[in-house]
């Protein structure tokens, strides 16, 4: 049995919610082999972040050459990349012809500030315009299009300025703080515009939602999906991971990264996606 591989590249989290730890979760309940290069281990919970340690480069550099020689992607995401020398380093990889979904991790839901200005100045100009698909949130949406987002005519202003002025194939700007229901949006290079809609619950328990969005998406592209097609199954995953949070931590706390699976119509059992991908 071969299976479809993904690889995430950000820092850790080691209450379990967001960071490598969501990804290889999302990745593992989607039924793709997870591998992780960690950027900075972190020192966070529900209730924040506490403490950032960098890894240096060299160990960064080395995790990386051990992936890519031994067992390439078919997907790849990044998540937290603190530092400018990080990008530098990482990007060679990210030019390689597979999907890149970028989470721009500067922002974390706590409100802590994750990134440097300068990094953040090297992800709009080096990295974002390498990405498949990019996936901030309204406050990164915010600092990468220079302007504040407060109504839907926001996102699309928003949306409009990073793919014209930074390039990625496909931006998707969450809209969940705005109207009585979660709506996502997803701008293509092409002009088109998708969106999907579900409930908005009343729970403070969001931790990593943006971590396990994006892993969802990159596992679904891993397997060869339509990249609406993977955005899709993504925000079906999150709302049903929000929905049935396993309320657990003193603030803000994690989803269910096994919700979707025991709760969807979808294919989730190994028999019935081989049976899938054979079909394909």
């Amino acid at each position: 049995m071969k299976l479809h591989t993904a690889l995430t590249i950000a820092g850790t989290d080691p209450s379990g919610g967001a960071g490598i730890m969501a990804d290889l979760k999302s990745f593992q309940s989607r039924h793709v082999y997870g591998m992780a290069v960690v950027t900075s281990v972190v020192a966070q919970n529900t209730t924040g972040v506490h403490h950032v340690e960098h890894l240096s480069l060299e160990s960064i550099d080395r995790q990386l050459h051990d992936v890519y020689s031994d067992i390439e992607p078919q997907a790849v995401k990044t998540g937290m990349i603190a530092l400018p020398e990080m990008m530098d380093l990482i990007y060679p990889y990210m030019s390689k012809p597979i999907p890149y979904v970028m989470d721009p991790v500067m922002i974390a839901t706590s409100g802590d500030r994750l990134v440097s200005d300068e990094a953040v100045n090297f992800l709009k100009s080096k990295l974002i315009p390498t990405a498949t698909v990019i996936t901030p949130n309204r406050s990164e949406a915010e600092v990468l299009a220079d302007m504040s987002i407060n109504c839907e005519s926001d996102i699309t202003t928003a949306a409009n300025r990073i793919l014209q002025d930074l390039g990625p194939q496909v931006v998707i700007i969450k809209g969940g703080h705005i109207g009585e229901d979660a709506t996502d949006y997803a701008f293509t290079k092409d002009g088109s515009v998708r969106t999907w809609t579900s409930p908005k619950y009343d729970t403070v328990h969001t931790h990593g939602t943006g971590c396990t969005f994006s892993a969802v998406i990159t596992a679904e592209l891993a397997k060869g999906r339509d990249v609406m097609d993977a955005i899709g199954i993504a925000k079906d995953y999150i709302a049903l991971a929000i929905k049935h949070n396993p309320g657990l931590g003193n603030g803000c706390g994690p989803v269910n990264h096994m919700a979707y699976g025991l709760l969807s119509n979808g294919p989730e059992t190994m028999d019935e996606l081989l049976k899938n991908d054979e079909r394909r």
